[in-house]
This record gives C-alpha cells, structure tokens and sequence, in this order.
C-alpha cells in the first residue's frame, strides 16, 4: 500500500474542495484522498468512489507530486468530436429547423453526416454550438405581421410612453385593467422531485372570474371578482372602486378591446366619474402590464398546487392577490417593469 503522511492542513483542504470545488472530478480526487487519509483501506475507497485501483493509484501518484494543488489539474482532453467539422452545416440546419428533442437532433445529425451518437454527445455537441433547450414562447397570430407591429411600436412610442411618463412623474394615476378566469382544475407545473408526482383533478370546472386593475407606479391591485361571467357592469363596478381610492390626480385605465369594455355604458361612466378610458391596438397582449401579473398569481399559488375543493382553491387565489403587493413586493416590482416587449427582432417559425 501506498503510504502518505498527510498534514492536518492538507486533510482540512481536502474535506473543504471535496464539497465545494466546482468541477466533479476534482471533487472525486479530494473524495478519494480524504478517505486515504482517514485511513479506509483501498479497496473500500475503490468500492465506494467505484474507481479502479489503476485510478486511484493514479491519484496518489498525482497527490504525492504536489499535493492538492496539484489534484486540481485536468490533464485528461479527450478526443475531437468528429461532428465538429461539420459543425456551421448543422448549425445553419438547426437555425432553420429547430429539434424538439435531442432524440430529433440525434436522427437529423445521423442523416445530414453519417454519424451516429449517444443522446448524451449529441446533446453535448448542441450546447458547444451555442444551441439552448428554451421554452417557446405564444404570440397572437397577426401581432408577428409588419403592419401590425408598426402600429404597435407607434402607439407604445406615441401615447403609452408618454403616458407612464406621466404617471412616474406624479400628474396621472395610470392602471392597466383585465379580466382573469381561474378554472378549478389541475394546473401543471415543474417540480424537482426524485420520483414523478401527480396532482389530482378536481371534479367540476367551476371557475373565479377576477377583473383587475393594476397601478402602474405603485403596483396596488384592485379587483373585482365574481363567479359567472365578466361584463359591462363589471367594468363599471371596477371603475367605481377606481373613483373611491382618494386618487386626487387624473385617473387613466389602460384596457383592451373587448366589446363590453368599449360599450356606451362603460364609456358614459367613466366620463361622468372623470376616468380616461384608452384602448391598447388588437393583438398587442405584451403592452398590459397586467397580463403579467395574471402569470404571476398562476406561477405562485396554482402551478403544482393541489386544492380539494372551491372554496380552498378560490381562497388561495384571493390571498395571493391580497398580499402580492406586501409578501411579494419585491418580486412584483421586478416583474412589473414597465419595459415592454417589442417582436421586431424575434425569432418566429412560419405560420
């Protein structure tokens, strides 16, 4: 056996990178001299780091040329991947055509070079190539057309944006208003879990309809909610409650285009309590702050929860909203910026 006098300031070093340096094998080669130097026999380290006694060895012999500092080098570079010579062909391939597995990009690959590779290399090579396993994201149709996204950067540039300019300087209150339905049902999300876990499903479909308003400086919510549908009347209720804050200065709700929010009776109301109504353009959903708080209350309180009943699940959602601006306050406040995004330089597949 292969004897070392270790120092207790080597022993103390090695425990500490065996957890913390940031590469896995170093972090083996601290594992593997810690338990040398607390005396466990070779073949019980070999067992329980599973290495060969060629790679222990190996180990020692690197420890005992320079200690610890000398275990943080990497020697070992491997071979070349021969799909690196093909490499611009197939990034320009999946440029064009983007894989929804690695399965997929492994099946492309074999066909466009011949080459076959384990799951694990393929996926290896992808994110060497600067490729990323994104979520894809939703637009509405039409708001991708040219004409349409003119005309949305028009209005953020000509009246939203001044607007907010307005509202951070203090001489208007401007809200963003929408309506949120919340269906009692399963909502799926991620978990990191060691075995799969599965959420039970309600029976029923019932639903809470929440119509908001959110202040775009401070962010204060203002709800109405009810359990049928959403409606003129409804707008006129959240736009009472808008009139009854105390706000002394101009109020402004930003909505969409949704008839009931643009019918004579909204539009009357809102003139006799003094609320400035101002339209968004169709397709234009990135342009109401609210619609990200909407996502907000979903991630939070409905994504892998599971609520036996209604009244739990209409519960939860109200607290939610009720405590965003407090217990929440500093994750809103980032999530509710008003930067808005344009689709002039996104990626879109064809439709």
């Amino acid at each position: 056996m292969l004897k070392i006098d270790f120092t207790q300031e080597d022993i103390d070093q090695l425990h500490y990178e065996r957890y913390h340096h940031p590469h896995p094998l170093v972090q083996k080669k601290m594992e593997v001299l810690y338990l040398k130097s607390q005396g466990v026999k070779h073949q019980d380290i070999c067992k329980l780091c599973k290495i060969s006694k060629t790679t222990l060895t190996g180990y020692i012999k690197q420890y005992q040329s320079g200690g610890v500092a000398e275990l943080k080098k990497l020697t070992y570079k491997g071979q070349p991947s021969e799909l690196n010579q093909y490499r611009d062909s197939l990034t320009e391939y999946f440029e064009k055509h983007p894989a929804t597995s690695v399965a997929e990009a492994s099946d492309a690959i074999e066909k466009l070079t011949g080459i076959k590779r384990s799951p694990t290399q393929v996926r290896e090579f992808m994110r060497r190539a600067g490729l990323r396993y994104l979520k894809v994201g939703y637009v509405p149709g039409k708001s991708v057309e040219p004409e349409k996204i003119n005309e949305v950067e028009t209005y953020r540039q000509e009246k939203l944006e001044p607007l907010l300019e307005e509202a951070m300087s203090g001489e208007k209150a401007v809200f963003f208003g929408d309506a949120a339905h919340f269906v009692h049902r399963p909502y799926l999300g991620f978990l990191w879990c060691f075995t799969r876990t599965f959420i039970g499903s309600p029976s029923g479909r019932k639903r809470l309809n929440v119509l908001g308003a959110v202040n775009a400086v401070t962010k204060e919510i203002i709800t109405i909610t009810n359990e049928t549908y959403i409606n003129a009347e409804s707008i006129c209720q959240l736009l009472f409650k808008l009139a009854n804050l105390g706000i002394k200065i101009p109020i402004v709700i930003i909505l969409d285009n949704a008839k009931y929010q643009k019918c004579k009776l909204v539009q009357d109301y809102a003139e006799q309590l003094g609320i400035q109504l101002c339209y968004l353009p169709s397709y234009s959903p990135q342009l109401n702050l609210i619609e990200r708080f909407w996502k907000f209350i979903r991630n939070e309180c409905l994504y892998s929860k599971y609520y036996a009943n209604f009244t739990d699940f209409q519960a939860a959602i109200s607290h939610c909203i009720a405590t965003a601006n407090t217990d929440k306050k500093e994750k809103l406040d980032s999530l509710l910026t008003l930067n808005f995004q344009t689709f002039k330089k996104v990626r879109v597949l064809a439709i």
